[in-house]
């Protein structure tokens, strides 16, 4: 009877902490880690359906390919900006300017933060090639095609990057704009632009299916929102009280500190 109270009570306890606010494994990063699930699922299913050939998604497709195919063969210009797009915001691209991000993070102090990204820039990319080979999904094959591309198709390279580099430069910057409503929502705009007009691109073009571009934006938004959960873990570890991350960042403090070697 003891044994079986003194187990109840641990539970409760466990219970109440992941629901304590204040607590540093409470509500935020319960619920930052249940947004982390529920994402993967409906990327779990779109996955299912491509494995699975479903034909009301595969018509889906087809059907969404061929209106941006014969707009694309009409609209040179249309093709000409897409193009420029998806070069600029590219995978190669995005993934510099991740690593120029990671030297200042690390040049101002925040080696935890750099970190945070180099893990999440990499972990996303690399479950999205795994994810490539293990799907082998195949690229549309239109005729007169605008654009070529290498490679399996799902998920979407380029979507799942543009999302994992936005989310990331997003919950990086939030801390300098916290106290500015216009300026969250210019950099909310900015990095749900690059995400979704990255991903549009890849439809425009014909290289990619619709379903691949969103796979690739779910994914991107799970990866990321399962690693902020994890350095929430890491903030909680060293005493840091836990943060509003859409509204003020990962680490809110990063717009307080000064650059090695600057003055306070």
């Amino acid at each position: 009877m003891d044994t079986t109270r003194a187990t109840v009570t641990r539970q409760r306890s466990w219970r109440s902490r992941r629901l304590d606010p204040e607590h540093s494994l409470g509500l935020r990063l319960t619920l930052a880690a249940v947004a982390a699930f529920l994402v993967l699922v409906p990327f779990a299913l779109i996955a299912l359906l491509v494995l699975g050939a479903w034909p009301p998604l595969l018509r889906l497709d087809a059907s969404i390919a061929d209106a941006f195919h014969g707009y694309a063969q009409d609209h040179s210009a249309w093709v000409g900006v897409m193009t420029v797009w998806t070069h600029v915001f590219g995978p190669g691209p995005l993934r510099v300017a991740a690593v120029v991000v990671v030297v200042w993070l690390v040049r101002r102090g925040a080696p935890r933060l750099a970190i945070w990204v180099v893990v999440t820039m990499a972990a996303g990319g690399l479950l999205g090639a795994l994810l490539k080979l293990l799907v082998g999904r195949d690229r549309p094959d239109l005729l007169d095609p605008v654009a070529r591309a290498a490679g399996y198709s799902f998920p979407s390279g380029h979507a799942l990057n543009a999302t994992l580099a936005a989310g990331v430069l997003l919950l990086v910057f939030l801390p300098f704009v916290r106290d500015s409503r216009r300026g969250r929502v210019a950099l909310w705009t900015a990095a749900v632009l690059v995400a979704v007009v990255t991903g549009l691109s890849r439809i425009a073009l014909g290289v990619h299916w619709t379903s691949d571009v969103v796979g690739g934006w779910v994914l991107g938004a799970a990866v990321v929102a399962a690693t902020a959960a994890g350095f929430a873990t890491w903030r909680s570890g060293s005493g840091r009280p836990s943060a509003r991350a859409l509204r003020e960042g990962v680490e809110p403090e990063l717009a307080d500190q000064r650059p090695e070697g600057g003055r306070a």
